[in-house]
């Protein structure tokens, strides 16, 4: 059942445990409880560690009694994607081949969320390698919609996201190489960020990680932009080891960018980026709410937005990532195929067709794109876009067709707006801008300038104080 925390946010978690007035044992106590409860019809988790999660309550309930200095996560439960290694725990990305797998460390983000006091319930559900939008792979059920569970999640963070939408715990942390953050944020209704590439360290765990795809960034799944930029905080920071690649200057103050005003902010609007399909319903939402900034004080334009075809696009990201892919994990083709989904082997099987001129005039596209999108923020401060093309569709069943249109990739159709700022890095984030007809969340993308993550979170949270939806929750967590 329902306690008098189970929807609260984490920051008012956190200063509850602070002042002594709930227990960490009670917060994790809760959640398992809702884990049982969900998890058999949503599949939100692929393992759970109530046991270990119990034991870390305890002891930061002592610390509590004992007036340790304690982290801004203290006490609060938090569930860790299972592309992160936690040690102790399974550690399967995903992936059947990987199912008896045992993290031996901690990845950077876990032990920043263990620094910071969050005790990790357990591993989400994911699919394969991340590879994909949508949250099927071969360790069992698919991870569902709770708002339908006909539906997908979404992914590849999707437990992560069916967890904070649930109520089984406040934030999550997710991860986000093409969408994955942005993709499942926008299906369950929630918001999710994709800081700036290199804002969190990737490290640490080699050649072989979901995280040396060039474009991946860890973030955080959360109800409230607050929560959001509170995980984003602990997350964020130069690099201790392993990524030379990172922000090596200490981050902004996300939390104090809660606070600033955006009125005068000049505001681009792109219903399709330059020609991708978009279903009618979801153009609808999307544009009422971005409208919605003219009464917050922004300047509201309509340019041409175009880097490129959006064919182009997506042969660029096609051709970098999977061939990042192929070179990490192309032995398992043949070592593992059996094991292996088949949109999986696709990935696989095309990075290993791309050439070595392919791989060239991708990565000189790839130039061309940052250039052409720099140059656009030159002009505006944030560019606002539909997150997905559509809303969640049945577990199974990627859209073939969107607002009468054939879909080119069949894997990637409904997403066109998401992988083009993994390519440039820039940050941007899923916020909820209404439900369809038949009851589905839509998500709002605002993207913002490289390294500015603040803009992003001031943005979505004017527009969460103008809007807001953190009250609204799925008919099957709502006991």
């Amino acid at each position: 059942m329902s306690t008098n925390y189970t929807w609260k946010s984490a920051s008012e978690l956190a200063e509850l445990v602070r002042r002594g007035e709930v227990s960490p044992v009670e917060l994790v106590e809760d959640g398992l409880r809702r884990i049982d409860q969900l998890n058999p019809q949503l599949n939100a988790f692929l393992a759970v560690d109530a046991e270990g999660a119990l034991r870390t309550a305890r002891t930061a309930e002592k610390s509590v009694v004992s007036g340790d200095t304690l982290g801004p996560l203290h006490g609060v439960p938090v569930p860790i994607k299972d592309v992160e290694e936690a040690e102790g725990l399974p550690h399967t990305a995903g992936s059947l081949v990987y199912k008896d797998r045992i993290a031996t460390f901690d990845s950077l983000a876990t032990r920043r969320i263990r620094a910071a006091g969050g005790i990790i319930m357990g591993k989400t559900n994911t699919s394969e390698f991340g590879q994909i939008g949508t949250n099927e792979n071969r360790l069992g059920d698919a991870c569902r919609n709770p708002w339908n569970p006909e539906m997908t999640s979404g992914a590849s963070s999707g437990g992560s996201a069916v967890a904070v939408s649930t109520g089984i715990s406040s934030i999550a942390q997710g991860g986000d190489g093409g969408g994955s953050i942005r993709i499942p944020a926008s299906m369950c209704g929630i918001y999710g960020i994709k800081p700036t590439q290199g804002r969190i360290p990737r490290l640490m765990a080699g050649e072989t990680s979901y995280h040396s795809v060039k474009f991946a960034q860890s973030g955080p799944l959360a109800r409230t932009v607050k929560d959001a930029a509170l995980l984003l905080g602990v997350l964020a920071g130069p690099a201790e080891d392993g990524d030379k690649d990172a922000i090596q200057s200490a981050p902004p103050d996300f939390m104090a960018a809660l606070d600033e005003s955006i009125s005068g902010l000049r505001v681009a609007w792109s219903p399709d980026l330059g020609g991708v399909a978009v279903d009618p319903e979801v153009r609808q939402l999307t544009e009422s709410a971005a409208r919605a900034f003219e009464g917050l004080g922004c300047n509201i334009d309509v340019p041409e937005f175009r880097p490129g075809s959006p064919e182009e696009v997506f042969r660029t990201f096609d051709v970098i990532y999977n061939s990042r892919v192929f070179a990490t994990n192309g032995h398992l083709l043949e070592n593992n195929r059996d094991q292996l989904t088949d949109y999986f082997i696709e990935g696989l099987e095309n990075g290993k067709s791309f050439t070595a001129a392919d791989l060239f005039h991708a990565m000189s596209k790839l130039e061309v794109y940052r250039a052409y999108v720099r140059e656009f923020f030159s002009k505006y401060d944030i560019l606002l876009t539909p997150t997905l093309a559509t809303p969640s569709f049945p577990v199974g069943q990627h859209p073939e067709t969107i607002d009468g249109k054939a879909v080119p990739h069949r894997h990637w159709g409904f997403t066109p707006f998401t992988y083009l700022f993994n390519m440039t890095g820039n940050p941007a984030a899923s916020i909820p801008a209404g439900f369809t007809s038949s009851g589905l969340p839509v998500g709002l993308h605002i993207v913002g300038r490289f390294g500015e993550e603040t803009t992003v979170l001031a943005a979505s949270a004017r527009f969460e104080e103008a809007r807001p939806w953190a009250g609204r929750i799925p008919t099957i967590a709502n006991f």
